[in-house]
């Protein structure tokens, strides 16, 4: 908002306040207080006939009214709040309705690793919206699919980590029944995943490292299947909202919209599909000798680079560039563990009631978490790169 006075001598009031669009920043005439969402002019009508206490007296006036408009909830106080000393709240993002999000999930009382991995979706949320207010200004955003799309990601985060108000009623899709029954709590719950994996666990086709990283795989295809189910229930609570559209003139509007949240299901389900024949595949053969890679996340992205049509020159220098990703996930990896077993610690602390050892174990875990959560967040936004240019390069190589 910044507030710009002026004065004029025709009025018959000696003060009023409109409101109207900002002017540029840095003109001469304004004094910026910090938001840009609207300008408060300030009119005094100094007449000749007021004398100079009364003019200070409208003008100390004017001032007032121009510090109870700032504390609206248009203020960049509220939007944008800036950290807090020691008796307030730590402000984690820039963006509100993250940082409500975020309390709202401390006092759920997540378990760490679920809490840094919250923290990390947040960050990258918050570094889209960030970019996408950009994108607004410049006017390149005019169809609303991305607007569409953030909004869409944030309802997922929410569903995700149970924080959307509502229970998880979407059923994996199957009609066949169970005719094993999984042990020790290795249940992924979806009967041809646990049929895959007894099989698996129970040939002699692998050894225990090879059968501790197809658990990983498993367990990541059970998340990218809660992931598309979530997808595929916001997209349909928005289409009904989009059945109720009056005007022709706006369903035609928001065609495009729908037209690309489909084309990302189906996507996402080829995907899951290229996931499930590959599990199926290594459950029946064991692992191949050629496999380049352990870690779920990268073996995903080198499947879908491969199916991208990419030159051997492109394959070789991403093969390169997955290794050394893969090397900050398997760190990350570790470095949740080890929050893990640091919560653990600070638990038994806690029970003990020695006030000095509690503080050295709440530093260390706090220091652990702290960087747990950075590092979640630089691999999510590594990820993020990998698959965006694996995409970009395939689609070049599809036009040619």
């Amino acid at each position: 908002m910044t507030v710009k006075i002026q004065r004029f001598s025709k009025l018959i009031f000696p003060c009023c306040i409109v409101l109207r669009k900002p002017r540029p920043f840095g003109s001469h005439d304004s004094l910026d207080l910090g938001c840009s969402n609207t300008q408060l002019v300030v009119l005094l009508n100094l007449s000749p006939f007021l004398c100079s206490s009364m003019k200070l007296q409208w003008f100390a006036a004017a001032l007032f009214l121009v510090v109870g408009a700032m504390a609206g909830k248009y203020s960049r106080e509220v939007n944008e709040p800036k950290p807090g000393g020691a008796d307030e709240l730590t402000v984690e993002f820039r963006i509100a309705k993250l940082n409500q999000v975020w309390e709202k999930a401390k006092r759920m009382q997540m378990s760490p690793v679920r809490q840094a991995e919250l923290h990390s979706d947040l960050k990258i949320q918050e570094k889209d919206e960030l970019q996408w207010k950009k994108l607004k200004v410049e006017g390149l955003d005019e169809s609303g699919e991305k607007e569409a799309q953030l909004r869409r990601n944030f309802h997922v985060i929410l569903a995700k980590y149970g924080m959307d108000g509502k229970r998880d009623t979407r059923p994996l899709e199957s009609n066949s029944l169970k005719d094993h029954e999984p042990n020790g709590g290795d249940s992924f719950e979806d009967p041809r995943l646990d049929k895959l994996w007894n099989k698996a666990r129970n040939s002699a086709k692998f050894s225990e490292k090879e059968l501790e990283n197809l658990k990983k795989e498993f367990q990541h295809h059970k998340e990218k299947i809660h992931e598309y189910n979530i997808l595929m229930d916001t997209v349909s609570r928005t289409e009904e909202t989009h059945k109720n559209v009056i005007s022709p003139l706006e369903g035609d509007a928001t065609e495009p919209v729908l037209q690309q949240k489909h084309t990302e299901l189906k996507q996402k389900m080829r995907d899951l599909n290229h996931g499930f024949e590959r599990l199926r595949k290594i459950s029946h053969k064991g692992f191949s000798e050629d496999s380049e890679f352990r870690e779920p996340r990268v073996i995903e992205l080198w499947e879908a680079a491969k199916r991208a049509n990419l030159s051997g020159d492109e394959l070789d220098s991403l093969k390169e560039e997955l290794h050394h990703f893969e090397t900050k996930v398997e760190k990350h990896s570790h470095y949740k563990e080890q929050l893990e077993l640091s919560h653990q610690k600070l638990q038994h602390v806690e029970n003990l009631g020695d006030k000095d050892h509690l503080r050295r174990t709440q530093e260390k875990y706090n220091t652990l978490s702290e960087k747990t959560r950075e590092m979640g967040y630089k691999m999510k936004k590594h990820m993020q790169e990998l698959s965006n240019k694996i995409s970009r390069q395939g689609l070049q190589h599809n036009e040619l």
